[in-house]
């Protein structure tokens, strides 16, 4: 009962808005973000904070759902804007994010820490602080002597592929396990 007392969750899917980057490793979390919306019967829809945003019910709780229309580099804006439209507490605030350190199809969850380099994070941190809950997906590092940035703004391999759906949908119960059952039960059936 205090649960909605306290107002909604934000989950936010990191990405780059566009079809040109929909198959893309830095787009898992708006793969992510699209599945919750499915589970929860709910559309995206443009909001004035430079948002897509579904609203709705996930694991028996209310969630507002979030795409930033910006790229990813400049995410932080549209996020801190959403986040005080609903004026959802930084601990409430989940961010679905590709991961370079972490092997594919794994996935971490913490809550706080650095950005690793990773430009969403950074902007997102720049404006909201570090203490959010993060869902880290593995997508691994780039092979041989590929720029990073060429890296994760290509689409995943073939092999990779035949576990998107599979990895996409883990990611998916990881979010909604972290807002029922709190970080430290999830990170136990999640941390891979």
């Amino acid at each position: 009962m205090s649960e909605e007392l306290d107002g909604p969750w934000l989950v936010v899917g990191l990405g780059n808005p566009g079809p040109e980057y929909a198959g893309n490793r830095h787009n898992i979390g708006f793969m992510v973000a699209d599945l919750l919306a499915g589970r929860m019967g709910a559309r995206f829809k443009a909001h004035k904070s430079r948002n897509q945003v579904a609203e709705g019910r996930l694991a028996g709780r209310r969630v507002v759902l979030a795409k930033p229309l910006s790229f990813m580099n400049l995410s932080g804006g549209p996020v801190t804007a959403l986040r005080d439209f609903y004026k959802v507490p930084v601990d409430r605030l989940v961010v679905v994010h590709d991961e370079l350190d972490i092997d594919y199809a794994a996935l971490r969850l913490k809550k706080g820490g650095g950005d690793n380099g990773h430009n969403g994070l950074k902007s997102l941190t720049k404006s909201l602080g570090p203490d959010y809950f993060r869902v880290r997906a593995g997508v691994g590092r780039p092979p041989g002597r590929m720029e990073v940035a060429d890296f994760v703004l290509k689409d995943f391999s073939s092999t990779e592929r035949k576990e998107l759906d599979w990895f996409v949908d883990r990611a998916a119960d990881a979010v909604e396990a972290l807002l029922t059952e709190g970080l430290e039960r999830a990170q136990t059936t999640y941390n891979s």
